[in-house]
Formats: structure tokens, C-alpha cells, sequence
């Protein structure tokens, strides 16, 4: 089952997708966002811990000078420019500490004097270090005992240790959700694929209908398509009724009209004066006119009729052996050339009614050989699949302007050949009701080519 844009198929798996998309991406946002804001507190939260051992480390010596009693733990202080710094500052002009990987640079704290202090009266703020460092920095003012102005102490750290640790965690997300998403896009294409199957049977089973393979909706189905199911059994089933009852009516309404028209034309029989002709003449052609139409009603009805299917090669091979039997004072020999598997979707009394109006009259034209050719076609007028009856003769043959005369009803091109004139005009109504077309042209044989497109049962 095709997914196509205006399927439900496809709405149902893009709405799927895209409200999936939807909440995977604000998840998404929403861990790394999580993600992010742990990562800073943690790194907060190591900075503060170094700023306590700084401040917890450093001593007022005998001639009143800042003095360091041992150096912190982390040994990236000691490496220049390695991005973990850190730096003791008294407020008054007296020589400052710095960290080795200071090396001749400083922190200038000025840059934070906007940023407000916390209870603990520490400054967290963010500047850029040597060598261009993004630094994450943590200052606090001190009054160390024996010093008589307050000291700054600042620890900063290099906020790229965070920052590739947050796009390491952000990379595996995308990965994780985006193979996630991929998952949950073929669990719905197995789900859709799975849920609509029903559907498809059922288009599957009205094929089979449309074309005579069933006459109705078998099996079962799920509780939400069998009442969809019972209805179109119903539907089909009062299709049938309907057209059973229009056959019924018309049938006996062809049989009440002829009898009195048989009535009138054996009184008129005794009337041997001109009005007895003229009663006889016109009981005629209502009588005419009336089989024409009963055949007109019956052939729409089976034309339109769902289950119906004729096997074409029966109906052609009974049909050319009758004919053979006929015509074999003159030697007609009839070439017949049909696959088994092509079935007209039709009433086998229409096909034989328009294959035996085609091979009678090519007999009766041709020579001594008549060829009948069933190739597979595309659709017809209807959009239903078709198949070409190509009946060819022997004979002479009919000039192009005569064939549109030939198909016109009542006309005889030839008042030497037995018949009424009806036989190809009938071919083409009951041709025009199925939707399909009878064409006329020129036969490598020598006569006459008829090309009969008729719907065929193919999928």
C-alpha cells in the first residue's frame, strides 16, 4: 500500500512524526538545559571550594606581609597559562599573590564591580583571561586577622572544560534521541502499516468484486470496519435486487405491450385495403422498437452490475466452431489466437451477442479465412481495464467512407448478403455501454479489420 501525500497513512505517520519531532527536540532542550545548569554548579561549587582553601591557606607573617602556608591541591596552578588561576589582592597598595600559571599576568577583577555579592559576599562573574581564556571567576573580600585592610581573593577556571563537557553531552543527546526518533518512525510505519491492513483487504476484496472473482465482502474484520463491511454486502446485495426487480418490470413490460401488438397485426392481416398495411407496418416497428429497447435496458443493467465475469476464450471457441459448421459449404477456416486468462467483466449473453456479430459478418465477407486476435489494452473510457477483439477477414474489404455508414443502424451496404443491417450498430451500443469503442480499419489480410475494446477483469 503506497504511502501518498492525501493518504490516511501518510497523515497518520506525519502527524505522528512531526508531534514526536515536537517533544523529542523539547526534551531535548529541556536535558541539556538540566544538564547545563548541573555542570555550572558543579563547577561553582569546585571554584568555591578552592577559594576556602586559598583563604584558608593564607597567613599574615611576622613583618605584616601576605604569606602562603601551602600550595592547594590542584596542580594546574603551578603550569602557565593553563587556565586555572588564582590571585590574592589587598585593597591597599601592597604587593599581591598570584598563582604560578599567572606567570607576569593578573586577574582585573574591576571588570566585576556591577556584579553583586551573594550572602557569603563572594562575586561570580565571567572575563576573559590570558590568551584570550574564557574564564569562570569567584572573588571575595577578607579581613584576614593581623591586617588592617580587607584582602581580595579570586579563583578562576577555564570554562572550556565545562563547555566541552556540555557539547559531549548535547552531542550524545542529539544521537540518543535522533536514533530514539528513527525508532519511533518505523514503530509507526509497522503500526500504520499493521492498522490499515483491514482497509486494504477490503479494496482488495471490492477489486475482487468489481472485477467477478466475489460476489461480496468475505471474512472477517475488525469491530471498527464490519459495519462498513455489513453495509457494502447490504449495498451490493440491493444493487443486485434492484436491477433483478428493473429486468423483472421491463420484461414484463415488453411481454404486456406484445401481445395486443400481436393481437392488431392478425386483425390487420384481415384488412387487405391500406389500412391494414399501415397498421401492419406500424405494429412492426413498435414491435422493432421495443426489442431494441428491452435489449438497450438489459444491457445497461448487466453492463453496470458488480461480480459479473465471462471467460472470453469459452465463449470465442464455442462461437468459432458453430460458425465453422455453418459457413463449411464455403471453406472458412477461423484462426483464433485468445489467452485463458482473459475474462470480459460482462454477461456472457453481451459478449456473445457482439463476438458473434463481429465473426458472422466477417464470414460472410471473407474469402476463405477469418482471424480473431484478444490482446490485453489499457483502460477504457470507463478507466476500467480492457482488453482488443481484433476480428480480421479474407474479403474484400469496406472503403473508408463507407464504415461510418456500416455502423449506423438499419443500414446494408450490400443487399446480396443475408441480414438486416443491425449487426454492427448493436456491436457498437452494447460496446458504448461498457465503455469501450468499435474502430474499423484496413486487414493485412486483405479485408476488413474490427477492433471490439471491451472491459477485462485484470486487476
Amino acid at each position: 500500500m503506497p504511502f501518498k501525500t492525501d493518504s490516511l497513512a501518510f497523515r497518520l505517520i506525519a502527524g505522528a512524526a512531526l508531534w514526536s519531532a515536537i517533544a523529542l527536540i523539547a526534551g531535548g532542550l529541556l536535558l541539556s538545559t538540566i544538564f547545563r545548569n548541573s555542570v555550572e554548579r558543579s563547577f561553582d561549587s569546585r571554584l568555591e571550594v578552592l577559594l576556602d582553601s586559598l583563604i584558608a591557606t593564607t597567613d599574615v607573617g611576622p613583618d605584616g606581609q601576605l604569606k602562603r602556608s601551602r600550595d592547594l591541591s590542584e596542580s594546574r596552578f603551578d603550569f602557565a597559562y593553563s587556565g586555572w588561576y588564582w590571585q590574592i589582592w589587598p585593597t591597599a597598595n601592597r604587593p599581591a599573590l598570584r598563582s604560578r600559571s599567572l606567570f607576569d599576568e593578573s586577574l582585573d577583577i574591576n571588570v566585576a564591580q556591577n556584579v553583586a555579592r551573594d550572602a557569603r559576599s563572594i562575586k561570580t562573574f565571567d572575563m576573559s583571561g590570558p590568551e584570550a581564556q574564557n574564564l569562570r571567576v569567584l572573588e571575595r573580600r577578607v579581613m584576614l586577622p593581623g591586617y588592617d585592610v580587607p584582602v581580595s581573593f579570586a579563583v578562576a577556571g577555564d570554562k572550556a572544560e565545562m563547555q566541552n563537557e556540555i557539547q559531549s553531552f548535547n552531542n550524545w543527546t542529539i544521537v540518543a534521541l535522533g536514533a530514539m526518533g528513527g525508532g519511533i518512525i518505523i514503530a509507526m510505519l509497522i503500526q500504520v502499516r499493521f492498522g490499515l491492513q483491514p482497509l486494504d483487504r477490503v479494496r482488495r476484496e471490492l477489486a475482487a468484486i468489481r472485477s467477478g472473482r466475489a460476489t461480496k465482502l468475505e471474512g472477517s474484520f475488525p469491530v471498527e470496519i464490519e459495519p462498513l463491511a455489513q453495509e457494502l454486502n447490504s449495498l451490493l446485495d440491493g444493487n443486485r435486487e434492484v436491477l433483478e426487480r428493473a429486468r423483472m418490470h421491463v420484461g414484463n413490460l415488453a411481454h404486456a405491450l406484445k401481445t395486443p401488438l400481436s393481437v392488431l397485426t392478425n386483425e390487420a392481416h384481415g384488412h387487405k385495403d391500406g389500412f391494414g398495411e399501415t397498421v401492419t407496418r406500424s405494429a412492426a416497428q413498435m414491435r422493432e422498437q421495443i426489442d431494441h429497447h428491452l435489449a438497450r435496458a438489459r444491457m445497461a443493467a448487466s453492463a453496470n452490475v458488480l461480480g459479473v465475469s465471462t471467460p472470453v476464450g469459452q465463449v470465442l471457441s464455442r462461437l468459432t466452431r458453430a460458425l465453422e459448421r455453418i459457413y463449411a459449404d464455403r471453406g472458412i477456416e477461423i484462426e483464433l489466437h485468445c489467452p485463458d486468462e482473459v475474462s470480459f467483466r460482462g454477461e456472457a449473453q453481451d459478449l456473445e451477442e457482439v463476438t458473434g456479430n463481429l465473426l458472422d459478418n466477417a464470414c460472410k465477407w471473407a474469402n476463405s479465412a477469418v482471424r480473431v486476435t484478444v490482446v490485453a489494452a489499457g483502460p477504457n473510457a470507463k478507466g476500467r481495464p480492457s482488453f482488443h477483439l481484433v476480428v480480421e477477414d479474407d474479403g474484400p474489404g469496406l472503403p473508408e467512407e463507407a464504415r461510418q455508414t456500416a455502423l449506423q443502424r438499419g443500414k446494408r451496404l450490400d443487399e446480396s448478403k443475408p441480414g438486416s443491417g443491425l449487426g454492427l450498430s448493436i456491436v457498437t451500443e452494447i460496446a458504448d455501454l461498457y465503455g469501450g469503442a468499435l474502430t474499423l480499419a484496413n486487414s493485412d489480410m486483405g479485408g476488413l479489420k474490427a477492433s471490439l475494446l471491451l472491459p477485462s477483469t485484470a486487476d
